[in-house]
């Protein structure tokens, strides 16, 4: 079994430098997607309440055979629970479905800044965290400004903000700004989904001479940003070569090449961009 290493978080507690994202999966596609990654050595699995498989999730832990305290769980909360009572309530509802005692990291979605109360369901994670129903809290898709009044109001900073990131994204502004903060970048959509990105023959040419493919190019390029890349695949065979990227490395020449292009968002915007 391939052994990944890990990432010390803010608040002391450890993540696995690589997870499997598990949208857009229904819950029956989740729990053999969940079962065949912990059973190859994953240890992070992503999901959401908006992707509507946390049940499956949770059965795929079990079914997996791996300790449960050896897994990283981390499921997100919706804007429509935007609130402190709504946040407590919604993350009992995940709890629920994933069938666990505590979860190890909740993240705010999105922050949908025009409703405004991301940062009373900020308060509410904290409590969960100091009451022992959540490991750690984390934030996805907040820009700077949103970190910052967070941190300003609370006194609490996020341990992650899971991101857009990719080569055609690379987001060094906001990686920065994480680093000096002390916050672990999470990637969505770490290998461009929706795009062309794995077709480029100049990501084939400095995968060629290394043996890999494209994707574990990119994946690799992640590691070595100290990014912590999340790919969605619910197949086996494909999951086994995203997780097998530890064995080699990119020098600053190839780590170019991968980066090299016209870079562009692909989703949403967090400033204007409202999930619900």
């Amino acid at each position: 079994m391939i052994s990944i290493p890990a990432h010390t978080l803010n608040d002391g507690t450890t993540l696995p430098a690589l997870g499997l994202g598990t949208w857009p999966m229904p819950d029956d596609q989740a729990e053999q997607a969940v079962r065949d990654a912990l059973q190859l050595g994953y240890r992070l699995v992503d999901s959401a309440m908006n992707y509507c498989n946390e049940t499956g999730v949770g059965r795929g832990v079990v079914r997996s055979g791996v300790p449960r305290e050896e897994v990283v769980v981390a499921t997100k909360l919706p804007g429509r629970h935007h609130g402190y009572e709504q946040t407590l309530v919604s993350f009992e509802e995940s709890r629920r479905r994933l069938g666990v005692e505590y979860v190890d990291l909740y993240l705010i979605h999105w922050p949908n800044p025009r409703v405004d109360q991301y940062v009373d369901s900020w308060r509410a994670m904290i409590k969960l965290r100091e009451d022992g129903l959540i490991r750690s809290i984390g934030v996805c898709n907040f820009a700077p400004g949103h970190i910052e009044r967070l941190e300003r109001e609370t006194g609490v900073l996020p341990v992650v903000n899971q991101i857009e990131l990719h080569p055609l994204f690379p987001q060094d502004e906001l990686r920065a700004f994480h680093a000096g903060k002390g916050i672990v970048t999470e990637s969505w959509a770490p290998l461009g989904r929706g795009s062309d990105l794995l077709d480029d023959p100049a990501l084939k040419g400095v995968a060629d001479p290394l043996g890999v493919t494209a994707a574990q190019v990119v994946l690799r390029w992640h590691i070595q940003l100290g990014a912590l890349p999340i790919p969605k695949s619910a197949n086996r065979r494909r999951q086994l070569d995203n997780f097998d990227i530890f064995g080699f490395s990119l020098d600053d020449t190839q780590m170019a090449v991968v980066a090299d292009r016209v870079h562009r968002r692909i989703h949403g915007d967090p400033e204007l961009y409202e999930e619900f």
